[in-house]
């Protein structure tokens, strides 16, 4: 099926749709949304080719999980997983040249790039807090 006729069925109900009060663009849980945007251009499940961006196992860089539109009929080949974890900049220039050198969804490299480099942001360590030191009077 096209993506456009399996997307305006699944648009309005989906087990991965997310809507609340007084947000008027729904939220989407599904695995390959690097935006959790309900919304056409970023959802994983109606696309041949989709993306998306996790933590790595042992927490240091990222897993880039996408799939192939040769086997899309076959579930079990379709997902490729590839770990960068080279350091925060040769990874994301490794993950920039990975998606505009085999020109794989170029609409989604820039919130590649920001969802890669918010992992890598969280995988940081935290400065410790200095305490506050109360006075006695």
């Amino acid at each position: 099926m096209s993506s456009h006729l399996v997307w305006s069925i699944i648009r309005n109900n989906n087990a991965f749709l997310l809507k609340k009060r007084n947000i008027s663009k729904p939220f989407s849980t599904e695995s390959n949304n690097l935006t959790n945007l309900s919304s056409y251009r970023y959802n994983g499940l109606v696309h041949k080719k989709s993306l998306s961006i996790v933590d790595a196992p042992d927490k240091k860089g990222f897993t880039v999980v996408y799939k192939k539109s040769k086997k899309q009929r076959k579930p079990r080949q379709n997902l490729v997983k590839r770990t960068f974890k080279s350091g925060p900049r040769r990874s994301l220039f490794k993950l920039k040249t990975l998606l505009e050198g085999n020109k794989y969804r170029t609409d989604l490299t820039k919130a590649a790039l920001r969802r890669a480099s918010a992992v890598l942001r969280s995988q940081r360590p935290q400065p410790a807090k200095k305490q506050k030191v109360k006075k006695t009077e």
